[in-house]
């Protein structure tokens, strides 16, 4: 009998498929503008191309555009891919099927920190200190560091839904079949729904959550308010 496939939403798979296209050209081209900019720690050398930098934030942006959505989608509906109040327990079944899926659920959640501490880091920087020389600043490290914590949370994310799934689980994100309830045509009154929610009250609800994911989505959502803020007043 030939076991069912795994079954993934449009809608995440949407999100999740823009959010890690932008990231994927993102991450190529901080490492390309850290080639031709910086270079002290070796590396593999690429051309001399000086406008890679802006190429690299423009990725950047559409990533910092597409994040929130796949946040709030990833807090919500997705909730149950993430960090779960017994995750703590499940880790003592060290080796069996549970303990995989808390893992998995861990790098989940560790691959969100890891976006917005990249995402925040970046708009932090100035886009002229690297043409200038200025190497040496703080927010230039931290963005660097982020790259690098961005490859592990990437590479953990595969691997670990390779584990708990196989090549069903990691194929099931790329097809473009979806059910009839997550038809598009049904996303504009799921969002309308939703808006008239927000109007009634339901924000009241949701900014006084204290689940551990909840905590978690605003604070992202903060964050990313701040880094848009924040540059407006240098």
């Amino acid at each position: 009998m030939t076991p069912s496939r795994p079954y993934q939403p449009l809608l995440l798979r949407v999100l999740h498929g823009l959010t890690g296209l932008c990231l994927m050209a993102a991450m190529v081209t901080a490492y390309w503008t850290y080639e031709v900019y910086d270079g002290r720690w070796g590396g593999i050398p690429l051309p001399e191309y000086r406008a890679i930098e802006g190429l690299h934030g423009t990725f950047g942006l559409w990533t910092l555009l597409i994040f929130p959505a796949l946040l709030i989608y990833a807090c919500r509906q997705g909730r149950r891919r993430l960090w779960q109040p017994q995750s703590w327990q499940q880790l003592a079944d060290v080796g069996k099927p549970i303990w995989w899926y808390t893992l998995n659920r861990l790098v989940n959640t560790l691959a969100l920190l890891a976006l917005t501490f990249a995402l925040y880091s970046g708009k932090m920087m100035d886009e002229t200190w690297l043409p200038r020389g200025e190497l040496n600043h703080a927010w230039y490290y931290a963005h660097l560091i982020s790259w690098v914590v961005m490859v592990g949370a990437i590479a953990l994310h595969l691997l670990l839904n390779a584990k708990v799934g196989g090549t069903p689980l990691l194929l099931s994100m790329l097809t473009w079949q979806y059910r009839e309830k997550d038809s598009p045509q049904r996303w504009p009154a799921h969002i309308t729904q939703t808006w008239v929610a927000f109007r009634q009250g339901a924000w009241r609800h949701w900014l006084s959550t204290k689940t551990a994911i909840g905590v978690m989505e605003i604070a992202i959502l903060g964050s990313l308010v701040v880094a848009w803020l924040l540059p407006l007043f240098k």
